[in-house]
């Protein structure tokens, strides 16, 4: 079973609802059958690439909250990041565009390396002190080798916009067309669908409903042609 999950690395939900799947995951009896992919979506596709601002400011500025609302909804993401054993810190981060860190991922992808990495970018963004966004290359390079990646790879791929960026608009379309305006999305099997970062409880729902509700192959034909399989081919005999 497939479990596919569209997030974008500023999104704080997202940070913490991948840890609650995670939990409902660990003790899903099935979840040896159980592939996840990350799918990218951007919640800011149209801020420039060197817009980087004060995550409280863009709250305000985005949303028309007062700056008291902004700090109490950050401790509150923190509070909730806590009771998932997620470190969060609520003053001092900033905010930017995610467009190379979606085309890292689609790297890491290719390489098996893709929750290894997304794990470092949102403990990068929501727990430590140094930018994922003023950070420059050597920033996001470092977190790339750090996740299992080559580094001339990584830096390849950030000097060319080109890279990968025709897989993170795939994903952004793929996304629309499934009907997700926001993330997390969850989507199982290409059946099921949870938003939100919702209780453990709910996934462990959701994963017990998939697999579940998986149809099985219906053959058509006979079962008498002939195949190859891991002990050679079958060859007619004249």
């Amino acid at each position: 079973m497939r479990v596919e999950i569209w997030s974008d690395i500023a999104c704080p939900w997202c940070y913490v609802g991948k840890a609650r799947f995670e939990k409902a995951l660990a003790a899903f009896p099935h979840r040896d059958g159980v592939e996840v992919v990350h799918r990218s979506f951007e919640l800011d596709p149209g801020r420039a690439k060197g817009d980087v601002q004060p995550v409280l400011t863009m709250l305000t500025a985005k949303y028309g909250m007062s700056e008291a609302q902004a700090r109490a909804g950050e401790e509150n993401l923190g509070a909730q990041a806590a009771a998932e054993g997620l470190p969060y810190r609520t003053e001092g981060r900033d905010h930017g565009n995610t467009f190379d860190l979606h085309r890292l991922l689609h790297l890491a992808k290719e390489h098996g390396r893709q929750d290894a990495l997304i794990e470092l970018l949102y403990r990068a963004n929501f727990a430590e002190e140094d930018s994922l966004f003023t950070g420059g290359e050597t920033r996001l390079v470092d977190l790339a080798v750090a996740a299992g990646l080559d580094a001339d790879a990584a830096r390849a791929v950030l000097a060319d916009p080109t890279a990968y960026a025709d897989e993170v608009r795939a994903d952004e379309r793929e996304a629309a067309e499934l009907g997700a305006n926001g993330v997390p999305f969850f989507v199982l099997d290409r059946t099921y669908g949870v938003s939100g970062a919702q209780p453990a409880e709910v996934f462990t729902q959701a994963l017990t409903q998939a697999w579940g509700g998986r149809t099985p192959l219906k053959p058509v034909g006979g079962g008498d042609a002939e195949v190859c399989g891991p002990d050679g081919c079958a060859v007619p005999q004249g």
